[in-house]
Order: C-alpha cells, then structure tokens, then sequence
C-alpha cells in the first residue's frame, strides 16, 4: 500500500495549490512517503521539494484511505495523511517539476477542478479544526462512487 503526506498551507486567506498537468486538477503539495519516514517528516520534505518553502507546525488534520476499483475489484489503494500550516519560511519556486504552483484565495478553493475526495478534504480542513478520517472509493478514470468520512459535514 502506497503512503503519501501532503500539506495544506493556508496564509492571508490564501492557499497554495498545486496544479498538476496530468488532469489540471488542483492538489495541495505532497507526495510519496520514503521508507522509514514518519508522515510529518514526509509532508515537510515533499512540500519543500515541490514549492521551496519550509512549512512551520505543521498539524495532522486528516488521514484517509483511497481505494480505486473496476468492477468490483480493488486495483489500487493507499493512504494520505493532511497536514495544515498557517506560516512558513523561504521563497516559493518560480518553476515546480510537478505543475503549476498558485496561490488561490480561499472562497475560489472549493471552485477549482480537482478530485471529489479532494473538495471533501479541503472544504473540511479550511472550515474546521477537528481532525477527519475518510475512505474515499473511485473508479479507476477517478469518479467517486462511494464515500465514508468521520466526522461528516453537510455539503
């Protein structure tokens, strides 16, 4: 199972959001934990990697399953654990090997394409400080087809 730590870095009700070009979907930055690491260790380091900044106390917020299936089979499943900053140090990357880096106002957040797991995740973080846990269920071609997440929140 595939783990990966991301972080949401909020500052003067604005988000840093990764755009990637696979999908031109927007994701807060992160990536694949190496082994051995713990998840906070991992979400720092992959957000420096993929901005340049050095996020600071970093909080876990969230921590979710991702399962893909196609036809009624697990293909692929792994786990996210979210982080959430509010400062950070250094000067952001004018060029990101993994997409297009932008500083988003927070009421456009929730307006961008990205995954459905994703808006979920977002909207819960940015709104609350209650830690979420998810399962998230997608299709293979990432339409959502089921979801569980504690504590829910109406849309």
């Amino acid at each position: 199972m595939q783990r990966v730590s991301n972080c949401i870095l909020r500052v003067n009700d604005h988000v840093l959001m990764l755009k990637k070009p696979r999908r031109g979907w927007y994701v807060a930055p992160g990536g694949k934990m190496e082994a051995g690491e713990n998840i906070k260790d991992s979400a720092i380091r992959e957000f420096q990697e993929e901005t340049g900044l050095l996020i600071e106390n970093p909080e876990l917020r969230g921590s979710f399953t991702f399962v893909m299936r196609e036809d009624q089979q697990t293909k692929q499943e792994w786990m996210m654990f979210t982080f959430y900053s509010t400062s950070y140090s250094g000067d952001l990357l004018e060029v990101s090997e993994e997409g297009e880096l932008e500083w988003v106002p927070v009421e456009e957040v929730l307006t961008k394409p990205m995954a459905e797991g994703d808006r979920h995740i977002f909207r819960h973080i940015l709104n609350s400080d209650e830690q979420v846990y998810g399962t998230f269920v997608y299709t293979t071609d990432f339409k959502l087809i089921d979801q569980d997440v504690d504590p829910s929140r109406p849309d």
